[in-house]
Formats: C-alpha cells, structure tokens, sequence
C-alpha cells in the first residue's frame, strides 16, 4: 500500500475515533444536565405557619365558623399560588343520618400540561376527641394539628414553591372534606364509607370532566416528631410504583430511617376511594405504629392534645422535601 493512502486511512480513523469520543462525551454531558433537576427549597417555618394558621381558627368541623373562616383563608392563600382554584361544594350523609354541607377545595398547576399529579390532604378535623383519656371530653371537637392541619401546611407550602418555580407536569391539590366524620369509637358501629365523604364525592364527580392524573400522594398525619411512614396496605395494593418512587426518593435525601422499607396496615383512608372511585394509583402517606402496637397512629390521634405543641419542624420538611422531589423529577 502506498504510504499516502496510509496516512489518509489513519486520518480518517483518528477523525472516526474522536466524533464517536464526541459523541460520547455529548450524551454523557445531556444525561449529567438531565439528573441535575432544580428542586426548590422547603421552607418548614412557612409550612409550620400554615398549620398554626388553620389551628388558631379552632376546630374545622363543618358548620362551624372556625371551618368557614379557614376555608376562605385556604382559598385565598392558594389564589395566590395557583393557576385556578375550585370551590367544590357537597352534600353528604354522616353515620347519624344528617345531611352536611362540605367543601372540596382545588388548586391546579399548569393547566395546559397532559402529564398530572395529584396531590391530597383533609382539611377538616374530627367532631370528637373519641381516644381521649378523659372520657368527658369525648364529644368535643379537636385541633387537628396533626390530623388535618399538617398535611394541608406542606402542601401549601409546596403550593407557593409551585408559584415561585413551575414543574414540568401540571399539578392538582385536592383538599378534601369530611374526611373524618366517622362515628365515635364507644358506639361500635362501623362501615368504611362513613368516612372520607369528600373524597367519594371528588372521586365520583372530578372537578374536571374525566380528569385523570399519573398518580395520587395523600399526606395525613405528617407532623409529628420521629414519624414512622411505613408502606400502608392499600397502597400496596393498588399503587406499588407510587410507593417504590417515593420511597426511594426519601431515601436519597437520607430519611431511610423515617420512610421504613416495611409493611403498614390497611387505613381506610381517602386514597382508598381516589383508587377506587377514579381509577387513579394514589398513595398514602402517613404516621404508622408497628403492627403490634396499642395504637396505630400517632399518641395524641384523635385526642384534644393534637394540638401546634406537638408538630415538629423537622418532619414537616422532611415530607415537604420528598414531594418537592418526586414532583420536580417527573
């Protein structure tokens, strides 16, 4: 061969060799850009104010003014926030055969946006301190703190960092009503669709004609100091690839300790009938005891000292950190 045509032949090879070293190079720098998603910080000291807000109004049983008045506080505050919010009023029968008059509340994130997530919280509380010791006080209504109050704060919370900073998917926060007006425990009796009365009527009549999302996450009880999250049954059940996704986001961020790789009970709670009623897989994260445990949530559930004492900082960002995360790497 002559040595010209060699010489072009290892030109040709060394140009060959360096575009596919660009070429790599090039994917490499487009898969580093991909993972480095911008995700807001959490503020915990805005989402613990959003929670003492709600508490300083009193007990947000329907028909009272404290749920009124906070009602129109949740509103405002996610106008503020929100591409458009919804008012959703309802009617629905309690455990005692009375007619009661709830209301759903929506805010909706890039509404132009195909791929959804649904995030959920109740922002009522319980009419009855059924598990407290003093069992005089058992027909009174309680702060909800933690039941009610803490999982609303985070996703307002998250609601403003939606604001300030738009995800890539369109999001949709529900919080629902008379999510726990079931009835007191001394009367034994029981039917899972005396509670989460909101939720069966969102999910029955969406806000948006045939509305469908990705999947669901509902927070309930996420307030307390050194919660235990622990994989709920129902959840397991119908949601498996929500859990593992969440799941394994909060252990990047180093929570492995409070989101337990173990199996929760089965809670009937208001993921139950987003699942059920409009097909979509939803989550529940929540405060869960071990199996063998006197209790199965939180000490002070359904007592009159789930109150602003007992709500920690701390857990409130943590939960806040993992749903920004999950949103915002979508």
């Amino acid at each position: 061969m002559k040595p010209l045509l060699i010489i072009i032949l290892l030109l040709l090879f060394a140009l060959s060799c360096q575009q596919i070293s660009n070429n790599k190079s090039t994917d490499k720098q487009k898969t580093e850009t991909k993972k480095r998603v911008q995700v807001p910080h959490f503020n915990a000291d805005s989402a613990y104010h959003f929670v003492d807000t709600q508490v300083s109004f009193g007990p947000r049983v329907p028909g009272m003014e404290s749920h009124e008045k906070c009602a129109n506080w949740i509103v405002n505050k996610l106008k503020s926030y929100s591409d458009t919010v919804i008012v959703q009023p309802f009617k629905a029968r309690t455990y005692d055969n009375i007619t009661r008059h709830g209301k759903n509340i929506i805010a909706s994130f890039n509404l132009n946006t195909s791929k959804r997530i649904l995030l959920m919280a109740h922002w009522d509380t319980r009419p009855f301190a059924d598990y407290d010791e003093d069992e005089s006080k058992h027909r009174e209504p309680i702060d909800g703190a933690n039941d009610g109050a803490s999982g609303v704060g985070v996703l307002l919370e998250a609601a403003r960092q939606f604001g300030l900073q738009s995800p890539d998917v369109g999001v949709d926060i529900v919080f629902f009503d008379l999510e726990d007006w079931g009835p007191p425990t001394d009367l034994d009796m029981y039917d899972e669709e005396y509670w989460g009365l909101g939720s069966q009527y969102w999910s029955k009549n969406p806000h948006v004609f045939g509305y469908q999302a990705s999947f669901g996450i509902l927070l309930d009880m996420v307030g307390a100091a050194n919660p235990t999250f622990r994989k709920e049954y129902f959840s397991r059940q119908y949601a498996s690839f929500v859990l593992d996704k969440v799941w394994q986001r909060a252990f990047d961020l180093g929570y492995g300790d409070y989101f337990l790789d173990e199996d929760g009970a089965a809670i009937n709670d208001d993921h139950v009938f987003v699942n059920r009623y409009a097909k979509i897989p939803s989550i529940d994260i929540i405060h869960l005891n071990p199996a063998n445990s006197n209790k199965s949530f939180f000490k002070h559930w359904h007592t009159l000292n789930d109150n602003m004492e007992h709500i920690d900082k701390q857990s409130l960002k943590m939960v806040g950190k993992v749903v920004l995360n999950v949103v915002y790497h979508e």
